[in-house]
């Protein structure tokens, strides 16, 4: 059987399908998105919410053209022999239509179920070496600290092998990516200074990676509306862990300013110049929205995906559609 892996169509617009999205609204919710001209869906696999393997069969199989993302699967949980099982089997069922993100996880959420390992970037290169592998056909490789796979093989592999990206935001483990993975996944707010940073941490191994970008969006006639619907999405934004988001960024210090003159992290993101809302976002009219895409594409995105804000969640998604490039 001839194996070629899958690289979704470049400069690809995706939109993430909402954790807390009401179940009655899931399917409603992935089927307007590919009528809307959607490329992508991803999901999210959050402790305590909803799995995302589960989630990607079911988008996979009530859809017909979109790529399904998972973003992303914690390498402490799974097996990784069972997790290429799941993967190859969506990949055998649905053609060229997955991506599969792969990261630590939150250490707090994996340390909570006893699967935060001591060395969480030797796990994630021995993980996503394997199971490159194992989804291509290939025996796994000689057992290494965390990851022991010497000798598998499946029997049942994909055509068309999907991308394994790593959601990693570290220099040490993007440069981990670079060696071992298709490309990153990087998690929201992602700035073209951000995205720039990411590509030059990935390293001389790196060939043509696919690179996922998220952001908090909203679109709105009235530029302001759609500012102020996002700017809850960006509360996070000023703690310690969402460093290597900020540090390229020209108002970097200002914005580390602001958080610490800021009483809470509500007040933070209410009182922020709308200048740094457009940045740390995909928000404002259609236009706005479409050039900040397009930006992060320039920077060198191959897929951006978009975080629907607000509280209707299906009216956002036709809001978000209006800055599609093909909608120009």
């Amino acid at each position: 059987m001839s194996v070629s892996p899958a690289h979704p169509a470049h400069r690809s617009v995706g939109v993430m399908l909402p954790l807390d999205l009401p179940v009655a609204e899931v399917l409603p919710y992935v089927r307007r998105a590919e009528e809307l001209g959607f490329d992508q869906v991803w999901v999210v696999e959050d402790l305590g919410w909803r799995g995302g393997v589960a989630q990607a069969a079911t988008v996979l199989a009530s859809t017909t053209n979109l790529t399904v993302g998972i973003g992303i699967l914690p390498a402490g949980a799974r097996n990784v022999a069972f997790a290429a099982m799941e993967l190859a089997t969506l990949a055998q069922l649905h053609p060229g239509r997955v991506i599969a993100g792969i990261g630590h996880g939150m250490p707090a959420w994996m340390r909570q179920v006893g699967s935060w390992p001591a060395s969480p970037l030797t796990l994630i290169k021995e993980y996503a070496r394997a199971l490159r592998l194992l989804v291509a056909g290939e025996p796994g490789p000689e057992n290494g600290r965390y990851v022991r796979t010497e000798g598998v093989v499946l029997t049942e592999i994909p055509d068309i092998v999907p991308p394994v990206i790593l959601g990693v935001r570290g220099p040490k483990s993007q440069a981990v990516a670079g060696e071992v993975a298709d490309g990153l996944l990087l998690a929201e707010p992602a700035a073209p200074e951000y995205i720039t940073a990411s590509l030059g941490n990935l390293g001389p191994a790196a060939n043509a990676p696919e690179i996922v970008v998220y952001d908090a969006a909203a679109v709105d006639d009235d530029e302001e509306a759609a500012l102020n619907r996002v700017r809850a999405a960006l509360e996070p934004v000023g703690e310690p862990q969402w460093a290597a988001h900020i540090d390229p960024l020209p108002f970097a210090e200002e914005l580390r300013a602001h958080r610490a003159a800021s009483p809470d992290a509500r007040h933070f993101a209410r009182t922020m110049p709308a200048e740094w809302v457009r940045a740390l976002s995909i928000s404002g009219t259609p236009d706005q929205a479409r050039a900040a895409i397009e930006a992060r594409h320039a920077a060198g995105a191959t897929s951006v995906v978009l975080a629907p804000a607000g509280p209707d969640r299906m009216a956002a998604l036709d809001a978000l559609a209006r800055a599609l490039p093909h909608r120009h």
